[in-house]
């Protein structure tokens, strides 16, 4: 591992990296502003904070993108087949901010590698790979079987980031008729109700985003995404269709799979997303893991998809 790792530094920086109590800072200020703790409460259900990872001077470095990462002695460099898998970034998982509901390991190193275009093609998962390295674990930096997809590299820092689903908040009667024509019955549904049990709604929104405004090239944890949720839920409810455990008519198909999609934003969490952009194109990488498999650094039970863009 490297020898350099930082430690936590003092100020807020470093209360972020002791884990600060964020549910519980953004009750008080949200209390500060006369909000009732029911409707924070009920807020606070839905607000997930994301590690948002930028390049650039200055920050607290927490990892790297490109370049040649160290892997563990004796470990090839993870390829499929005879393709030799792009290493896009690691992070150290000890100079991570703590966040609430986020289990990820306590130290350590993440490292993502990646064929995006590839992936992209292909759904069997086997052109994207995490890997775990535990602390004390005899490493080298790697020598990659192939220069050419050895990208730059440089240090990454990491801020945070409130993240909210894409359906909260979204009303019917304001400016946003194509955001609201894009939420399903159901999602529509649960807005009518969240604005409804929350007058406050816009105020806590908000303070949210002014408490963790962070930006950057990609970021760890928050909810999956839309396309990605919505795979997983109609493979397990068609899993469970050919257990026998359930009948679904094909009338009421669409429905079910909102209701699983919903159901699964708690059992389901982001890793990780990041874009690159190739030959005027974007590839945006989602990586998506169960909240059980990343407490256990279970990493290879992640999943990818690969969404593309012009």
């Amino acid at each position: 591992m490297p020898t350099n790792t930082p430690t936590a530094q003092p100020g807020w920086k470093g209360l972020i990296m002791l884990g600060m109590d964020h549910q519980g800072q953004f009750r008080r200020a949200a209390l500060e502003l006369g909000i009732p703790d029911d409707e924070i409460s009920r807020f606070s259900q839905h607000l997930r904070l994301t590690i948002r990872l930028g390049g650039g001077s200055g920050g607290f470095p927490v990892g790297q993108f490109g370049g040649l990462p160290r892997l563990p002695v004796g470990m090839n460099w993870p390829s499929a087949g005879n393709c030799p898998l792009p290493f896009v970034f690691s992070v150290d998982c000890g100079a991570l901010p703590r966040v609430d509901g986020f289990d990820l390991p306590a130290d350590g190193t993440l490292l993502f590698f990646l064929a995006h275009e590839k992936d992209h093609l292909d759904d069997t998962g086997r052109y994207a790979r995490v890997v775990y390295v535990q602390d004390g674990t005899d490493t080298v930096v790697a020598e990659c079987p192939d220069s050419g997809i050895v990208g730059e590299q440089y240090d990454v820092s990491a801020t945070l980031r409130a993240e909210l689903p894409p359906w909260f908040g979204t009303d019917e009667d304001e400016d946003e008729d194509e955001d609201w024509d894009d939420l399903s019955p159901f999602q529509q549904q649960l807005a009518r109700d969240l604005e409804r049990d929350v007058p406050h709604l816009d105020e806590l929104r908000a303070l949210a985003h002014d408490l963790w405004p962070g930006g950057g090239r990609a970021h760890i944890g928050g909810y999956v995404n839309d396309e990605v949720i919505n795979d997983i839920a109609e493979q397990t409810l068609a899993g469970r269709e050919q257990a026998g455990e359930i009948v679904i008519p094909m009338a009421k198909w669409y429905s079910h799979v909102e209701k699983e999609k919903h159901r699964l934003t708690s059992e389901w969490m982001s890793l990780a997303v990041f874009t690159v952009d190739f030959a005027s194109a974007y590839y945006t990488a989602h990586f998506v893991i169960r909240h059980d498999d990343l407490a256990a650094a279970r990493v290879d039970k992640a999943l990818c998809l690969t969404t593309f863009s012009d």
